[in-house]
């Protein structure tokens, strides 16, 4: 599918920037204007910032409520290709951050050596991640449990998005994230997700031995119950057999909502940390 008007439009300003882009990848439930603080915090910093959508995505969130098929049937290689077309259009090498099924797109363009830095917010687990935590399953039943509702899309209740996203905040808190950022998400990248160490062909591989890599930090929430530290460190050790630079953060006290909760300025502040000094800028 071909990049979005909108998603031209911000190519064409990163490329005229002549500024370091920063790719900002949401995950399910979540959509792009979630980074919108993130991208002014690392704007401010002298990056540019874009965040594109999946193939097919509404441009706002009342129409993705409002026809929430669009996203039908979409999957995890549908999405790392995509992203991958919007990079292709960068005059510069991007720094890649991405959170929850964002964050293992991100490592996934990193293992095809198309950035200079990758930050995985509380990532979804790719192939030859083992841990499978109660929580995890908990927060993924909503569409585990009808396995007919692979080809479509679900939105998340109130109380199945607080269980899963927003678990570690005030209740008023935590109906503002949902209010503001809840959307319908596909189902198959879940079932991918939850069949990928049975699948040897699974298409949630990352190349984690990929000499151009880059430097990558590997982010947790300590309350997370979608992506729980056990997940998030067990991506970190696959990953840190790289000669790139491979960090680990757990972030204490937060949950699968600390890159759009009141809280995110503490996490975007330690990807900044890490991407200043350890992104190449030589491009």
């Amino acid at each position: 599918m071909p990049l979005a008007a909108s998603e031209r439009a911000e190519v064409d300003r990163a490329n005229a920037s002549g500024r370091v882009p920063v790719v900002f990848l949401h995950g399910l439930w979540l959509r792009p204007e979630g980074w919108r603080d993130w991208r002014w915090l690392f704007e401010s910093e002298g990056f540019t910032g874009l965040a594109p959508g999946w193939p097919g995505e509404a441009p706002t969130l009342a129409e993705a409520r409002a026809e929430p098929d669009r996203l039908a049937g979409l999957s995890v290689a549908d999405i790392t290709t995509h992203c991958a077309e919007v990079i292709a259009r960068l005059e510069r090498t991007p720094v890649v951050i991405g959170h929850s099924l964002g964050g293992l797109v991100a490592q996934q363009l990193a293992g095809r050596g198309l950035v200079t830095a990758t930050v995985a917010v509380a990532p979804a687990p790719h192939r030859g991640v083992l841990p499978l935590p109660i929580s995890s399953v908990r927060a993924a039943w909503p569409v585990l449990r009808n396995p007919r509702q692979r080809r479509g899309t679900v939105a998340l209740s109130r109380a199945e998005f607080r269980y899963a996203f927003t678990n570690a905040l005030r209740p008023e808190e935590a109906d503002r994230v949902f209010t503001e950022h809840a959307a319908p998400a596909p189902a198959r990248p879940l079932f991918e997700l939850a069949l990928a160490n049975l699948n040897p062909v699974a298409r949630t591989r990352v190349d984690t031995r990929a000499p151009a890599r880059g430097s990558l930090l590997v982010m947790a929430g300590e309350r997370d119950r979608v992506i729980p530290p056990v997940l998030a460190r067990a991506t970190f050790k696959r990953q840190r057999r790289n000669v790139d630079v491979t960090d680990y953060v757990e972030v204490p006290g937060r949950g699968h909502s600390l890159v759009v909760d009141a809280g995110w300025e503490q996490v975007g502040q330690l990807a900044l940390e890490f991407v200043a000094k350890h992104a190449s800028t030589d491009d």
